[in-house]
C-alpha cells in the first residue's frame, strides 16, 4: 500500500462556498472517494478537522498504524485535511486518527462522510462506491403526480428491522433485497402510495430505532450494503410506491467514534450545553449558526435524495429545533438575541434546507414533525414559513385517540375533541399520523386503546380508519396498525403476522385496503385536502348521540362524497342527513359490513335524497347508520 500523496477533490470555489455555509454537495468533496491519480487508482479522503494538530488515515490496511499515512492541511484555513492513498479500494476498513490542538486529547473517529459502515458493534468506516445502473426514469420523470399535495397520500411507517422476520433462520431480520420484495408487493396490494421508513442512516445503538445516528451519509449495514438498499428504493418505483426516510437533524449522539468533541473541541455542537446538549435524549445539539455545519446537515439530506432517489423526507423532532426552551427549565436555556425563546439559527437552518432541496428536486416531499402550533410550517419562506410541504397533525392524533379510548357512553361529554380538528385544519398542509409513537412504551396497541369488548374493540378500530380516510388531510399509519395488532410494536420482534389467521384482524385489513382504494378513487377525499372548499360539515351538534356527518368535495362541482360516523354501539334507524342534491346515493364504504367482520347492518347499498329539507339543504337522506361504524355514501350519475 502506497504512502499518502498529495491530491485534493476541492476547488477554492468548493471552500469558498463551504466556509460560507452554502456547498450542499459535500459528499462528493469531503469522505473517502475512489479515483484515478496519473493513471493509479486509490483513495482520496478529506476530513474537516480544524483544531488537530495532526490527523492519519488508519484500518485494517495499515494496522491501524497511526504514524504510516498522514494527511495534510490545506494552506487555506479551511481545516480540511486531505490525502489520496493510492492501491487502496472498495471495502477497505478505516478511521481518522485525530491529535487535537487542545488538552493532549486523540481519538480514532469514523468518518463523517462515510458511504458505509461496519456493522454494530464495529464502528469503523469503509471505503465504498456507490455506483449503481438506476432503472426508475419512468417514475422518477412522473414522480411530481405521486407527491402532489392533489393527489392521494397515504403512507406505511415501517421500522426495517422488526417488519417481518425469518424465522426458519433464528429470527434474522430480512436484508434490503428480501425486505424491498417483500414489502413492495405488500403495500401494492394493499394501496399504500408511499413507505416512510424510520430512520435507515448508521446507528449503534439498534434500540434508537435509528433516531441516535453517527452516519448521516450511510444506510445502516445491519441490512446490507447501499446497492442493497439502491434496490430495495427502485424496486418500491417500479410497483408505483414512493419511498420517504426519517431524518434527525435535531440531535445526535455521545459515541466516542462519532461527531461529538470531533477534533477536541465543540466543533458539530454548540459548546454552551444549555444550547448543546439535549435532556430529553442524552444527545448533543447541532451548531446551526455555523456555516460549515449548515452545509454538513443539508449535504446530508440532498445526499439520500440525489444518490438513493428517496422521495422525500420527514424531519424528526422540529419542535425541539424551534424552541431554545424545549424541555428545559428557567435557568437551563439562552435566549435569542431579542430575549426569546425562538432558536432563530434554527429557523433560518430549516427554512434554508427546504429551499435548498425543492430548488434541487421540486417533485419531491419534505414532512415535518411539528408538535406546537408554530404558524405556517407548510408556507413558502417567502411569505414566512418554514417551506415544508406537508406536518404531522399531531394535534389530530392526540384528541381523536384520547376520544375514541373513552367508553361510548362518556363520548358525548367530549364531542368537541371531534369537532375541533376542523378549525385548524387548513392552516398547514397535515399528514393525520397515527405513527409508532402512539404503539410503545406502555401505550399500548391502536387495538388496545379501544374499550369494550373484542367486538366493539376491533368495530372502534374500523370506525378510527372511517373517520381518518374521510377527514381532510393525507395519511400515515404504523405497520401492524392495518391488522390490529395486539402487541405493542417491538424493535426485537417481526409483527405478529400470525394474527391474520382470524377473521377479525382478516376484516381490519381488508378494510384498510378497501380504504386506500376509495381514498384513491373519489378524488373528493384526497383532491381538495388543503382548503375549506373541501370540507362541509353536515351535522356537528350530534353531541348527545356521538355522530357527526360531512361532505368531502373535489375540484370539480358535483364531485361529492357524504361520510356519516356513529361513535356509540346503538343502532340509529330513521337517521335524517342533509344532502345537496337528489336522487341515489350509493354506500360506497361500510365499515360495519361482514366483510369486515361487523354485524352487517347497513342500508341495502344505497339511499334515496328525498325533498325533504334537512341542516340547511333541500334534500335528505333516512339512513340506518349501524353501532361504531363509519358510512361513505356517493351520489350517483
Amino acid at each position: 500500500m502506497g504512502r499518502v500523496q498529495h491530491s485534493s477533490l476541492l476547488t477554492e470555489h468548493d471552500i469558498y462556498l463551504f466556509k460560507e455555509g452554502n456547498h450542499f454537495q459535500l459528499y462528493e468533496k469531503l469522505g473517502a472517494h475512489i479515483i484515478d491519480v496519473n493513471g493509479v487508482t486509490g483513495t482520496q479522503f478529506a476530513v474537516w478537522a480544524p483544531n488537530a494538530e495532526r490527523v492519519s488515515v488508519v484500518g485494517d490496511f495499515n494496522g491501524w498504524n497511526r504514524e504510516s499515512h498522514p494527511l495534510s492541511v490545506r494552506w487555506d484555513g479551511s481545516g480540511i485535511w486531505e490525502g489520496f492513498i493510492p492501491g487502496l479500494g472498495n471495502g477497505a476498513i478505516y478511521k481518522y486518527h485525530i491529535v487535537s490542538k487542545h488538552r493532549n486529547y486523540s481519538v480514532d473517529k469514523a468518518d463523517p462522510f462515510a458511504f458505509h459502515a461496519e456493522t454494530p458493534p464495529k464502528t469503523a468506516s469503509i471505503v465504498w462506491d456507490l455506483n449503481y445502473e438506476w432503472r426508475d426514469s419512468d417514475w422518477m420523470s412522473n414522480r411530481h403526480a405521486h407527491n402532489s399535495t392533489s393527489g392521494p397520500i397515504s403512507m406505511y411507517e415501517a421500522h426495517a428491522g422488526s417488519w417481518r422476520r425469518k424465522p426458519e433462520e433464528g429470527f434474522r431480520w430480512l436484508n434490503y433485497r428480501e425486505l424491498g420484495e417483500q414489502l413492495s408487493e405488500y403495500l401494492r396490494d394493499m394501496g399504500f402510495t408511499h413507505v416512510e421508513f424510520l430512520p435507515i442512516n448508521e446507528h449503534p445503538f439498534y434500540g434508537s430505532w435509528g433516531y441516535q445516528v453517527t452516519g448521516y451519509f450511510a444506510p445502516t449495514s445491519r441490512f446490507g450494503t447501499p446497492q442493497d438498499l439502491m434496490y430495495l428504493v427502485e424496486l418500491m418505483h417500479s410497483r408505483g410506491i414512493g419511498v420517504v426516510i426519517d431524518w434527525v437533524p435535531s440531535h445526535f449522539p455521545s459515541d466516542q467514534h462519532g461527531l461529538v468533541y470531533f477534533d477536541g473541541t465543540h466543533l458539530f455542537e454548540h459548546a454552551d450545553m444549555r444550547k448543546g446538549f439535549h435532556p430529553d435524549w442524552n444527545s448533543y445539539i447541532f451548531n446551526y449558526g455555523r456555516n460549515e455545519v449548515r452545509s454538513f446537515l443539508i449535504s446530508g439530506a440532498l445526499f439520500w435524495l440525489d444518490k438513493y432517489h428517496v422521495d422525500g423526507i420527514r424531519v424528526d423532532a422540529v419542535a425541539s429545533m424551534l424552541y431554545l426552551d424545549y424541555s428545559r427549565k428557567d435557568g437551563e436555556w439562552i435566549p435569542n438575541q431579542y430575549g426569546g425563546r425562538e432558536n432563530l439559527e434554527a429557523i433560518s437552518f430549516l427554512k434554508r434546507l427546504n429551499e435548498i432541496l425543492y430548488g434541487k428536486f421540486p417533485d419531491i416531499i419534505t414532512v415535518a414533525e411539528e408538535s406546537t402550533a408554530w404558524p405556517m410550517v407548510t408556507r413558502p419562506t417567502y411569505v414566512g414559513g418554514l417551506g415544508f410541504g406537508l406536518k404531522w397533525n399531531m394535534g389530530w392524533m392526540h384528541d381523536t385517540l384520547e376520544y375514541i379510548s373513552k367508553d361510548p357512553f362518556y363520548r358525548r361529554f367530549h364531542h368537541s375533541q371531534l369537532t375541533f380538528s376542523i378549525w385548524y385544519a387548513f392552516y398547514e398542509n397535515f399528514v393525520l399520523s397515527l405513527s409508532h409513537d402512539e404503539v410503545v412504551y406502555g401505550k399500548g396497541s391502536l387495538i388496545g386503546k379501544m374499550p369494550g369488548d373484542d367486538w366493539q374493540k376491533f368495530a372502534n378500530l374500523r370506525l378510527l380508519y372511517g373517520y381518518m380516510f374521510g377527514h381532510p388531510g393525507k395519511k400515515l399509519l404504523f405497520m401492524g396498525g392495518e391488522f390490529a395488532q395486539w402487541n405493542e410494536w417491538y424493535h426485537e420482534a417481526g409483527l405478529d403476522w400470525h394474527l391474520l389467521e382470524y377473521a377479525p384482524h382478516q376484516g381490519v385489513r381488508k378494510l384498510v385496503r378497501d380504504l386506500n382504494g376509495i381514498y384513491a378513487s373519489e378524488r373528493a377525499l384526497h383532491e381538495v385536502d388543503f382548503e375549506r372548499r373541501g370540507f362541509e360539515w353536515v351535522e356537528f351538534q350530534d353531541w348527545a348521540i356521538s355522530a357527526i356527518s360531512f361532505l368531502r368535495r373535489g375540484a370539480t362541482t358535483g364531485d361529492l362524497v357524504l361520510v356519516i360516523c356513529n361513535f356509540t354501539p346503538v343502532v340509529r334507524e330513521g337517521y335524517k342527513v342533509g344532502v345537496p342534491t337528489g336522487g341515489t346515493w350509493r354506500e360506497i364504504l361500510n365499515t360495519d359490513s361482514e366483510i369486515y367482520g361487523g354485524s352487517g347492518i347497513g342500508n341495502k347499498g344505497a339511499a334515496e335524497a328525498e325533498a325533504s329539507p334537512a341542516h340547511g339543504r333541500e334534500y335528505s337522506l333516512t339512513i340506518t347508520i349501524p353501532p361504531l361504524a363509519a358510512l361513505y355514501f356517493k351520489r350517483d350519475g
